[in-house]
């Protein structure tokens, strides 16, 4: 199954989306049991929402940089 989820995990306060992944803690909490097609729409939406968070993480993880190789195929 396919996660955005750096293991950056800390919500902000002002938008309710985590830092590390932009999911909301109900979408976090639900993952497992939204369907492909609703990770998919979710997944859509999450670097518009990572612009609106405070902080960004710090480093760059395994899981970012394989979706990064993966697109440039």
């Amino acid at each position: 199954m396919i996660s955005p989820c750096i293991l950056v995990c800390s919500i902000d306060m002002k938008t309710g989306y985590c830092f590390g992944c932009g999911r909301t803690r109900d979408e976090i909490a639900s993952w497992i049991d939204y369907s492909d097609a609703e990770r998919g729409s979710i997944m859509d939406v999450l670097p518009a929402r990572l612009e609106t968070v405070e902080r960004k993480p710090r480093r760059e993880t395994r899981r970012q940089r394989l979706a990064k190789e993966r697109q440039s195929i």
